[in-house]
């Protein structure tokens, strides 16, 4: 069995964050079993709640009882942070149970969750058989992913929530923290300690993605966990590579030199796309996926990666790209039209997304071209040697229990999340991932394979109430799989954790919109239409804003709660 590819007509992420965050989830849900991203957080400074984090001995009180699962066995261990790999299928009848028995009770559970694209149909055989295994009877409530921000926070504002909400982490924004901390329950009763073990599927989930799901203090969220490895990796076109001879850069300077070399605007091929992402890797650069993964305790000071040499030099170095014309002329417009798509086609072959793209791609190519191959190169240091790469979040999406829910819907939603949790190789994943065989899949050389219903039905949204422990399981692709694993472990053995790592923190409102025009600034930098020092000037305004003040209230935090890094 092999998590679904990404259909052709799949949506392309913008070029940001929040769109990147988003597309990521629906990729790594889809394509790689998992998804692919702060430990607690409570209310507003503004209205008098608690806010900041949960981590420390107060966090040891609160998360769940750690308990791998050995239902199967991966063909290649995690290590360093990555996710465990999956290069062989398992016959239908060698598939383990691992819900012993029918959890639910057979109760009503209304879910919202993001969905991209049309929905599938209420009630139908997809959604039947979930219910059966299962024992309950969900009714699902999609909403549209790319407005979702929008429909959560009128959601939130009224009296009128379901049973279980799902919130993505680049949602957290306004007055949604203070919201989940006033509008879900607290789930400790049921999964603190030695109560998951009730719950076997969910005791697997890594204790770091728990410690994400702490929320004002208590534990509230059902994780969709991930591998804090960084999920942005530069993607080359191996076998055009290979055919001249070239070598792939060890530097920020080889990689300059090699993009001029590559590039030929009269034969329409330019070395690359926007390498923003992977320039703040190569040159250090604390993490921007996350506000608080942003700050970092350096010599006794906190620091802000805006405010480091670092994240110049990335900006500086990626202007050079531009500059040079070595980047496809559509990123600096920034057209309508999809970098993938572009180096599929020959006319840049080198581009950073997510890990998922490597299966998605190569899968994608098989057919119509059989020469086709991709690589991830390892990113290098700027100045050449290894670079210092920062953990990512190790969850970033969360399901969320109705305040005030009876223990037996409480129950029924725990029921769900341990068929959901399943981990590769069992029935429920494979019901959960590919619904019911002969209806929704049909099995090809020993690979299920989705029919047109499974298309139009059998939909990731089941994964969002909660997720297994990070895999990799694609055994149409073995060496793609492997590959993909072996890059996140040597990535991850040159990773470190920032000082908030793990941390679901909340910033006191009347600071979250300092960054709101960072982006575009960044944007603007790179390429060519504001200067350097338009950014510096942005930092600057940015501490007399309200930065400094930010600043001293990171540390007060970091000194009261420590660190959740190990």
């Amino acid at each position: 069995m092999t998590p679904n590819a990404v259909s052709k007509g799949s949506r392309t992420s913008p070029p940001s964050r929040r769109g990147f965050l988003a597309s990521t989830a629906v990729a790594a849900a889809a394509v790689a079993g998992g998804a692919p991203l702060l430990t607690a957080c409570g209310g507003g400074t503004d209205n008098g709640k608690k806010d900041g984090t949960t981590s420390g001995k107060d966090a040891a009180k609160l998360l769940p009882a750690f308990v791998p699962s050995t239902v199967v066995a991966p063909d290649i261990a995690p290590k360093n942070g990555s996710a465990a790999g999956f290069t062989r299928a398992l016959p239908s009848a060698q598939l383990k149970a691992s819900v012993a028995a029918k959890r639910g009770k057979g109760g009503a559970v209304t879910i919202m969750a993001p969905f991209w694209g049309p929905p599938p149909a209420p009630g139908n055989p997809y959604y039947a058989a979930m219910n059966e295994a299962i024992g309950v009877r969900a009714t699902w409530q999609n909403q549209d992913g790319n407005v979702y921000d929008q429909k959560l926070g009128a959601v939130l504002a009224s009296s009128e929530i379901p049973d279980v909400v799902v919130v993505p982490g680049w949602n957290l924004g306004g007055k949604i923290p203070s919201a989940i901390d006033a509008k879900f329950e607290d789930l400790g009763p049921y999964l603190s300690g030695d109560k998951v073990k009730a719950y076997p599927n969910l005791a697997a989930i890594p204790t770091d993605a728990w410690q994400r799901s702490l929320f004002g203090g208590k534990l509230r969220g059902l994780p969709m966990p991930a591998s804090y490895v960084t999920n942005i990796a530069p993607f080359y076109r191996k076998d055009l590579f290979e055919a001249k001879g070239w070598q792939l850069p060890r530097s920020a300077d080889e990689f300059l030199a090699l993009a001029k070399e590559i590039t030929s605007a009269r034969a329409k091929v330019w070395a690359c796309g926007d390498m923003t992402w992977t320039a703040y890797n190569m040159f250090g650069v604390l993490s921007g996926s996350d506000k608080a993964l942003g700050w970092h305790l350096v010599d006794g000071k906190m620091i802000n990666r805006i405010e480091t040499p670092e994240y110049l030099e990335a900006l500086e170095w990626t202007r050079k790209l531009y500059d040079a014309g070595v980047v496809h002329p559509d990123e600096k417009t920034q057209n309508q039209g999809d970098t993938g798509n572009r180096f599929t086609a020959g006319q840049c072959l080198i581009y950073n997304n997510d890990l998922s793209h490597w299966y998605a791609k190569s899968s994608e190519q098989a057919a119509q071209n059989p020469s086709f191959a991709m690589g991830a190169m390892d990113i290098p240091g700027h100045a050449g040697g290894l670079p210092k790469l920062w953990a990512t979040n190790p969850a970033n999406i969360w399901a969320f229990v109705r305040k005030g829910s009876s223990k037996a819907v409480i129950e029924d939603v725990l029921a769900i999340a341990d068929f959901t949790a399943a981990p590769y190789g069992t029935k429920e994943r494979m019901l959960t991932d590919y619904g019911v065989e002969g209806v929704h899949h049909t099995v090809e050389d020993g690979l299920p394979v989705k029919t047109d219903q499974g298309n139009q039905e059998v939909s990731s949204s089941w994964m969002f109430v909660a997720s297994p422990a990070p895999y990799i399981a694609h055994p149409d692709t073995p060496d793609v799989t492997r590959a993909m694993i072996e890059w996140q472990q040597r990535m991850g053995a040159v990773t470190s954790k920032s000082s908030f790592y793990g941390m679901t923190v909340t910033e006191p409102s009347r600071w979250t919109g300092l960054m709101n025009d960072f982006e575009q600034l960044e944007k603007d930098v790179v390429r060519g239409r504001k200067k350097v020092s338009d950014m510096q000037q942005a930092v600057s305004e940015w501490k007399t804003k309200g930065g400094d003040q930010l600043r001293d209230w990171y540390r007060k935090l970091l000194d009261a709660t420590g660190s959740a890094a190990s």
